[in-house]
Formats: C-alpha cells, sequence, structure tokens
C-alpha cells in the first residue's frame, strides 16, 4: 500500500527546462519511479541528444521544445501534444535563469528577463496544463522555487523576487484549482551543484562560507530533489495544496 502510493507508473510529466541540472535530475527521478517524461526547452538538438541518454537508461521520453515565455508557443505545443498524445498528468514547472550584480546597478534588460522566465513561464505553463487536468478533475503542479523564496543574497535581489512570486502564485494556483482536484505545490532547493550554480561552486571562499553555513555543511546534489518531488507527484501527496516544500540542508531553519 504504502508502495503504491509513490507509484508513477500510469502518469506522464512535463518537465520544463530539463535538458541539464535540476530538471533533468527530476525528469531522471520521476522517469524511474515509473512516469513517463517529457522533456523542454528551446534547443531541439539538446533534447533529443538527453532524450536519447535517458532511453538508453530504460525510461519512456518524449521532448516537446517551446519557449515558456512566449504564452502563444506554449499553448500550441500543449494543447496539440494533449491532442496528440494524451493527458499530461504531472507538470513541473522548472525553466530559470539567475543574473547576478548590484541591484543599484542591476540591468533593467535583464530583471525583465529574470520576470519572464522565472515567474512569467510559471503562469504561462501552469495555466495551460491546468486547463487540461481541470476537464479531467485531477492534476500535479510542482513548482521549483527556491531558499531565495525565503531569504535574500546581496547581487540577487530581483531572483529572490521572482522566487518569492513562485511561492505566492502556486498558493494561488492551490487556491483556485484545488476544488477541480488539482494540487498545486511548490519544491525549493537550497544550493545545489548544477550548471546554474557553476560559479558558486568554483569559488572557495564561497563554498566554505556555505559549508559553515548549512547545517549539513555541504552543497546539494541533485539526486536528493528527487523524493521531494515524486512526494508532489503522487498520490501520497492528495491533500497537500499550496506549500513549499524546502529541500536545503537546514539553511532556512537555522543562523
Amino acid at each position: 500500500m504504502s508502495q503504491q502510493l509513490f507509484n508513477l507508473s500510469d502518469k506522464r510529466s512535463l518537465i520544463t527546462g530539463s535538458s541539464q541540472g535540476i530538471g533533468l535530475a527530476l525528469a531522471r527521478g520521476l522517469g524511474a519511479a515509473g512516469s513517463s517524461v517529457v522533456l523542454n526547452g528551446r534547443d531541439r538538438t539538446k533534447l533529443e541528444k538527453t532524450a536519447d541518454n535517458l532511453r538508453n537508461e530504460g525510461l519512456d521520453v518524449q521532448t516537446l521544445a517551446f519557449d515558456v515565455t512566449d504564452s502563444s508557443a506554449v499553448r500550441t505545443a500543449v494543447d496539440d501534444f494533449e491532442a496528440s498524445h494524451g493527458a499530461i498528468d504531472i507538470l513541473i514547472n522548472n525553466a530559470g535563469m539567475q543574473y547576478r550584480a548590484p541591484l543599484e546597478e542591476f540591468p533593467a534588460a535583464e530583471f525583465e528577463r529574470l520576470l519572464q522566465t522565472n515567474i512569467a513561464s510559471v503562469f504561462h505553463v501552469g495555466q495551460t496544463c491546468a486547463r487540461h487536468m481541470i476537464k479531467r478533475g485531477e492534476g500535479k503542479i510542482v513548482n521549483i522555487a527556491s531558499v531565495q523564496t525565503q531569504l535574500a543574497r546581496p547581487g540577487i535581489a530581483p531572483y529572490t523576487a521572482t522566487k518569492g512570486a513562485v511561492a505566492n502564485l502556486t498558493k494561488g494556483m492551490a487556491t483556485d484549482w484545488a476544488q477541480y482536484g488539482l494540487q498545486c505545490n511548490a519544491l525549493a532547493p537550497g544550493y545545489f551543484d548544477t550548471p546554474l550554480n557553476a560559479a558558486l561552486v568554483a569559488d572557495a571562499d564561497f563554498s566554505a562560507w556555505l559549508e559553515n553555513r548549512t547545517p549539513a555543511r555541504r552543497w546539494g546534489r541533485v539526486e536528493e530533489l528527487v523524493g521531494a518531488c515524486i512526494f508532489l507527484s503522487s498520490a501520497a501527496s492528495s491533500f497537500v495544496n499550496g506549500t513549499t516544500v524546502f529541500v536545503d540542508g537546514g539553511i532556512t531553519a537555522s543562523l
């Protein structure tokens, strides 16, 4: 019974921004839990290469290339996929970006790009998938937030703003859509060794600071996000809605 709660064998998951990093790790993890996975990104060649690698691991993988910041492209891609391949049962809104600069010097264009990539995309893809889920009376949406949903560091104020918005949009999704059988939650990673954090990982001083600041005393490994994601994507979380689950080695729990 307990294993069945986490079984995704009859589900299909769309993971945005899944050709590398956290998105790829979550796609691999959901696939290993039995889900068919649909990879998303803008680079079709990179997506297909990633998909081939996962298929070689025995996973059921498809690709769906579209720009998550383009509402029209999102609607066309998702609607066409649902019509031709069937239901997207689970959406992982993972696509995101980072840009670092002092707030007083932060380029306006980069601020706008952060807004579109990190929060508008969650709205566009979430709304489009939810319209299909609502008709079926069930669905799972997991939005990828961050410890910066709750904390701030110098040089990334706009990023922090977008991740705070992800958590609040998640609450709004749950408030509007729980009545239709959807569970909408956020997963907030701490500091993980990913391509997005490559500059920080390579910075010995920062890594030393992080290890001292984090109760677990280390960077996270992307595979350590999979368990929480499976929980939020499965029947085990049938009455969990509008919450943010932090997977951060304890950094948001301590001073």
